[in-house]
Parts: C-alpha cells; structure tokens; sequence
C-alpha cells in the first residue's frame, strides 16, 4: 500500500508517497518524479519505509513562482523537511542522477540527517579536466531548448551525456517503460528551462563530505563506460577516497531491471 502526502514549504507544496515498513530510505532523482521510482520502491518496501518524492517544480510538486530556478541546496532541505513530517530523525538515501546531487548537498549541509547516502551517476562536470568545455555544451543545450524548442536540445543533450547509438550519432533507444506522457514533457521542459544548468554546476563540498558521519557510497552502472556519468561519478570516488560500486544495468538501471537493482540497493545499504 502506497501512502500519498503533500507539504506546503516556502515557496512550494512538495508531493512525497511512502510505501513499505523498516528503516527509513529516501529514494530521489532529479528531474525524474515519484513515478518513475515507483518499481523500485515497490522492490524495496520489504525492508524499507521507502519515501519517494517529486522534486519542486516537477510533476505534484507545485511552485509558487514557475519561473524560478531550484538550487541543489533547496532539494536538499525539501528532503529534509519531508523527513522532518515524517519523525524521520535519520534515514537512508539512494539518489540517482540530479538526485545524487541533492543527496551530496543534503550530507553537506545536515550531515548527522543520513546513515548512508549512495549517490548514483551524479553529472558533477566542474570536477572534469575538460569543464569548461562541458560547460559550454550545456550552454548549448539550453540555448538550443530556448530557441528551437525541447526535441532539438534534448538530441543535443542526448549526445553530450553519451547516450547515442552505433549508426553515426543516431540516438540510442529510448529506455524502458512507457512512452513520454504530457507531463513528461512538461518536466522535460522544465528540466531544460531551469534544472540542467544548476545540477550539473554544483561543485560538492568535499571537505565538508568527507567530515560527514554518513557513509557515502558512490555507484556506477556497469554498463555506463560509454556515458558522461561514468567519468563524473569516477572523480567523486577518487576525491572522496572510496572505491565506486557498481549497479546492474547503465544511468537508469533501476528502470529496466528494478528487482535486480534493488537486490543489490539493499546488500549495499546492509553493509
């Protein structure tokens, strides 16, 4: 049985659904919804109290202002105003993506709220040799979104990330599950507009990571060699001095083979 909540907070009202029994996990992505995790959760609410969320600004989550940015920052203390509601004093997180990004701000700035954060793919392109360069791309993409609208700049992001196939750039397959929905591309759009440029210029706070009482594990797909992730989540390790830990499946693993990946969630998290 999924519960469904909502919370006001300054600026927002945040939509979080809460499944399962156990200790606390927090299973976040950014621009992805509550929905798109929902197999996974399913997958790890029998040993999980498993909390899913809409970031602000995507899906439920309504803003005030649609216009505004989200810092990475703002995510991260959504989740702690969501555990907060909950008497959640600590818990456990999975983010994926931007959500890995949320859960390294959230360690550095509320670093007794996590037992364990496993921050999976994080796109952290100021910690790449070529940044300026990547920055630029993303640059373009957004201009790209502004002035030929979302289906130009997402083959132009598409390509950037790695994900392409073998025919001459052509774009891989889509992933799996169902096709875009309306509000899919409202994310999307939104994601372009206001979410690309701040997630992937956040620079983590590695002195602040490493003080931290969390345990910080940093996972991979094992099939995402080819993806601009692997090389992001690769200099997160090595500032971090852990080894990475890899996950079945590529960026999103967890979609296509949720069982799987969420038999290898819950032995990382044990330990």
């Amino acid at each position: 049985m999924t519960e469904v909540h909502t919370l006001d907070v300054p600026g927002a009202r945040l939509h979080y659904e809460v499944r399962g029994s156990g200790p606390v996990l927090v299973v976040v992505g950014s621009p992805m919804s509550a929905a798109h995790f929902a197999p996974l959760a399913d997958a790890l609410a029998a040993h999980h109290t498993v909390v899913t969320t809409d970031p602000r600004g995507i899906a439920n989550s309504a803003l005030e202002d649609p216009t505004v940015d989200v810092p990475v920052e703002q995510r991260a203390d959504d989740v702690i105003a969501i555990l907060d509601a909950l008497g959640a004093g600590t818990a456990d997180l999975f983010g994926s993506s931007g959500g890995a990004t949320t859960g390294l701000a959230l360690v550095a700035r509320h670093p007794d709220r996590l037992r364990t954060l496993v921050a999976h793919e994080p796109p952290l392109l100021e910690l790449l040799p070529d940044r300026e360069a990547r920055r630029a791309a993303t640059e373009d993409v957004v201009a790209t979104f502004h002035a030929e609208g979302a289906g130009p700049a997402f083959a132009k992001f598409m390509a950037a990330a790695g994900f392409v196939g073998d025919d001459a750039g052509a774009p891989a397959e889509p992933p799996p599950g169902p096709p875009p929905s309306e509000q899919d591309m409202r994310d999307a759009e939104r994601f372009l507009a206001h979410d690309l440029l701040v997630t992937t210029r956040y620079v983590p706070d590695v002195e602040a990571l490493r003080a931290a009482r969390t345990r910080i594990v940093v996972g991979i797909g094992q099939d995402s060699g080819h993806l601009l992730t692997h090389p992001t989540s690769t200099a997160l390790a090595e500032r971090l001095a852990v080894e990475p830990t890899f996950f079945p499946g590529d960026h999103g693993g967890f979609l296509g083979a949720p069982a799987e990946f969420a038999e290898v969630l819950t032995k990382v998290l044990a330990g």
